[in-house]
């Protein structure tokens, strides 16, 4: 998404001598809504990516398929909601992928899902039981 933004109001974008110009803005990473599968696979690249160097943030939660905000006042008109779905978002502080799972299709992709982490995740490093359990009784 590119924004235009005056340059006569944005005070980094021109010198006091230059004339009033147009500049362009792009604004950080747009959110892509994908089909369940092209979500599987753009994680699969996201944490082949980020396997050694960097981290992959995966958040889920109910979605009722409602787009606009609900109004303050006043009720709310013309809006049935339809069967439970699960939103999930996956990004790698650049680009930001997400998917919209029906309640039918959730089992199937919650396995798939569920396999595709196993096979990545083994990078992790395990925790040092010792120190975090000195930290705990210095803490109390």
């Amino acid at each position: 998404m590119v924004k235009a933004v005056p340059s006569i109001l944005h005070p980094l974008a021109c010198s006091p001598r230059s004339s009033p110009t147009l500049t362009f803005q792009a604004s950080s990473a747009r959110v892509v809504l994908l089909e369940s599968e092209q979500f599987l696979k753009e994680l699969t690249r996201f944490l082949q990516k980020c396997w050694l160097s960097a981290s992959v943030f995966i958040t889920l939660k109910k979605y009722d398929g409602r787009t606009k905000p609900i109004p303050r006042k006043g009720s709310v008109e013309g809006f049935e909601p339809s069967d439970n779905k699960c939103l999930l978002r996956a990004t790698d502080g650049k680009k930001k992928i997400s998917t919209v799972v029906s309640s039918k299709e959730v089992n199937k992709f919650q396995v798939a899902c569920s396999s595709l982490l196993r096979a990545n995740m083994d990078g992790l490093k395990k925790r040092d039981k010792k120190s975090q359990s000195k930290k705990s009784k210095a803490a109390q």
